[in-house]
């Protein structure tokens, strides 16, 4: 009977360790420990001095020349090798009415490429087994009205859903006086039988839809509100200090403001409240720590990358490509370039990854400018890419 017991005993603690195994705390998260510098991937050789001083030289010309014409940029810059920051520069103003400088502290909207961050929470609770790629959404939000739709086609643009700024536009439905929020946003589709735009897994059709359900996910996963979970998921354990889920009624007026062209205030409308495809600060030095995470496949494991970085939608014919929560440009000749734009009010972003050369590019501005879409052309100073620095896209 003793022997019983203890056997009991003893498969319940396996059992609770087991348990205990797959919690998404930043301090315990699954079999990933959170220890210093835990994600940075060992192997990346010390660039020579001469080479550093010859690539800031190139890359200083090209940003005079494409990024800060007239010397209108208003925001951060970044250029960095092997985690070794080559080139950086931070100018302009955060709050003009304020006088607020940008520093390499100063956190910036990141408007779309906030989807690659919302992603990567994604692959850890993956990862920690809490969420599997190919799972119907309706398995994790019940109410959710489209069956076919998987995880995997949230994430690659291929689901079909209508695009929330569009449906929730006439008073009937939402309108433009009453915040919305991501819930809104479920809740509206269910209430108004919203019809799917295309079969889900069909095509690709870039929808802001798909990472404001992917947000809602996170919390259902999590137990927990996203800018919770995504501090805790992603930002405590790279340790970017700089870089949280902006809140509207808690940070309106202290984050940096966004501007059009002219530096004229952009005002927040009923969409400000909506993240997970939008909706995240950060800086270039942060994002830096981020895409070095990316080598290591102790942040996200090597079999998940291998389905990340791949192109997903070849319906029509060209370079350009989505992945899992990635663009990528990808050319017949083997050369790949993995990246993510972004636009909101006045925001515009960048983000570039060269994986074979193991470089890094960041742009980013809150006065509206499309001259930060040029930054990709400066791969083709670390390698065989098809750009030319003194053309214009």
């Amino acid at each position: 009977m003793r022997f019983y017991f203890y056997l009991i005993l003893l498969l319940t603690l396996f059992s609770c360790k087991k348990e205990n195994s797959k919690s998404i705390a930043a301090t315990t998260f699954s079999k990933n420990n959170i220890e210093k510098d835990s994600f940075v991937p060992n192997g990346f050789n010390k660039l020579p001095k001469q080479y550093i001083e010859q690539k800031k030289y190139l890359i200083n010309s090209f940003f005079d020349e494409k990024i800060n014409k007239n010397n209108d940029f208003n925001g951060s810059f970044l250029v960095a090798k092997n985690g070794q920051i080559i080139f950086e520069k931070y100018q302009g103003f955060s709050d003009f009415s304020k006088g607020e400088k940008i520093n390499a502290n100063t956190s910036i909207h990141l408007a779309s490429v906030s989807k690659v961050l919302t992603a990567s929470a994604i692959f850890r609770l993956i990862d920690a087994e809490k969420l599997n790629l190919d799972q119907t959404v309706k398995s994790i939000l019940p109410n959710f009205p489209y069956e076919k739709i998987t995880l995997r086609m949230l994430l690659n643009h291929r689901s079909g859903l209508a695009k929330y700024s569009i449906f929730t536009e006439p008073n009937t439905v939402w309108g433009r006086i009453k915040t919305l929020h991501n819930q809104d946003i479920l809740d509206l589709m269910i209430q108004h039988k919203i019809a799917l735009e295309f079969n889900p897994n069909s095509k690709f059709a870039y929808c802001n839809t798909n990472y404001a359900i992917l947000a809602l996910i996170i919390e259902k996963s999590t137990g927990k509100s996203f800018p919770t979970a995504m501090k805790e998921l992603v930002f405590e354990p790279l340790k970017m200090k700089n870089t949280f889920v902006f809140e509207l009624e808690k940070q309106k007026d202290s984050v940096s403001q966004s501007y059009k062209s002219t530096k004229e205030i952009i005002k927040y409308d009923q969409l400000d409240a909506i993240y997970g495809d939008k909706n995240i600060y950060s800086t270039p030095q942060d994002l830096l720590k981020f895409d070095l995470a990316t080598y290591s496949d102790k942040f996200i494991s090597k079999e998940l990358k291998s389905e990340i970085f791949k192109g997903y939608s070849y319906e029509k014919k060209g370079i350009k490509n989505y992945g899992l929560g990635i663009r990528l440009r990808e050319w017949e000749t083997g050369q790949k370039v993995f990246y993510h734009n972004g636009w909101w009010h006045g925001n515009t972003s960048s983000y570039i990854t060269l994986k074979k050369d193991t470089v890094t590019m960041i742009a980013l501005s809150n006065k509206y400018t499309k001259k930060v879409y040029q930054t990709m052309r400066i791969s083709a100073l670390f390698g065989d890419y098809p750009f030319e620095l003194n053309e214009v896209e």
